[in-house]
């Protein structure tokens, strides 16, 4: 019985120890997807990183609950020289100075964040982001709970954001609800916001996606369970509700 007892425990421990192995590999291999399109790691520690680690829990203050329970795991930089890469920065800055021309000198740029899944956020890096779509929604810097709640766990346990510099020229609002609205309502808009004043999120048009927005850095973390089930769902299905 002692035999059978501690072979059980010793397959215990491997199967354990080959788990912890799979979900580093597959942790290894994102990071290591990030590398290939780009983007560099970069220490937390760093005074560009200890920005971004700030801004990130500042942005989960409205639930302090998720925010003491969050591990920032690595923060990968936009680095990526490419042609392709310099072609969509250099139309950033074009779109930039068109904006500012049009609007009184100010392109309204902001940060923002983007919760995805690990996919989607790979897909992003790789190739902007998707069309299918008439828009999406990004959160601004210091509301980031939103991103968070729309992030995908990966096979290792951890979430993706991106944090984007956005063009938001002029704004208008639109009803979280709306589903009626695929572009601006005209051409005195480049963007539409849940509320003028305050906004929790940035509605980037379909026509401007790759154009407003440009991907800067990623940050992977780990936050808690809860953060599955009901409550993401409610979250997610709101932001789609408008994009």
């Amino acid at each position: 019985m002692n035999q059978i007892a501690a072979e059980n425990q010793t397959s215990i421990t491997i199967d354990d120890a080959m788990s912890e192995s799979n979900e580093l590999d597959s942790c290894y291999n994102c990071f290591q997807h990030f590398v290939t399109n780009g983007f560099s790691k970069i220490d937390e520690s760093s005074f560009e990183g200890d920005i971004i680690k700030t801004s990130f829990f500042s942005s989960l203050s409205r639930n302090p609950q998720i925010s003491y329970r969050t591990k920032i795991v690595a923060i990968h930089k936009n680095s990526n020289t490419s042609q392709c890469w310099k072609i969509r920065a250099h139309g950033f800055g074009v779109y930039t100075k068109a904006v500012a021309d049009t609007r009184g000198g100010d392109a309204n740029i902001k940060y923002a964040w983007y919760g995805a899944s690990k996919n989607e956020i790979c897909e992003t890096v790789m190739h902007g982001f998707s069309w299918r779509r008439h828009s999406i929604s990004v959160s601004p810097a210091k509301h980031g709970l939103d991103s968070v709640l729309c992030s995908g766990v990966d096979g290792s346990g951890v979430r993706h954001l991106l944090l984007c510099r956005v063009i938001l020229g002029k704004q208008e609002v639109v009803r979280e609800d709306s589903r009626d609205q695929f572009h601006p309502s005209s051409m005195d808009f480049d963007s539409a916001v849940d509320d003028i004043s305050s906004p929790t999120r940035y509605i980037i048009w379909n026509t401007h996606l790759n154009c407003n927005i440009l991907p800067c850095y990623i940050l992977s973390f780990e936050a808690p369970l809860y953060l599955s089930g009901e409550q993401l769902n409610l979250n997610c299905h709101v932001r789609l509700l408008i994009c």
